[in-house]
């Protein structure tokens, strides 16, 4: 009974599946560490542009 699933480990850690699924996961990891990186600076990039674009225009809003 445990010889067949001692042959299906064997395959599994013969084949290369299990190395590129990992390397894959790996670059994808680093894409959305990329991605939340940049989105971070963009939002605080555009957040000092409406900041000197509020203070420019006088900072105040009407209420009406």
């Amino acid at each position: 009974m445990l010889h067949p699933l001692g042959n299906r480990v064997r395959g599994f850690l013969a084949s290369e599946d299990g190395p590129t699924a990992v390397e894959y996961a790996v670059m994808l990891a680093l894409i959305v560490v990329v991605c939340i990186t940049v989105l971070k600076n963009l939002g605080t990039s555009i957040s000092g542009t409406f900041s000197t674009v509020q203070s420019t225009i006088g900072g105040t809003s009407s209420g009406s």
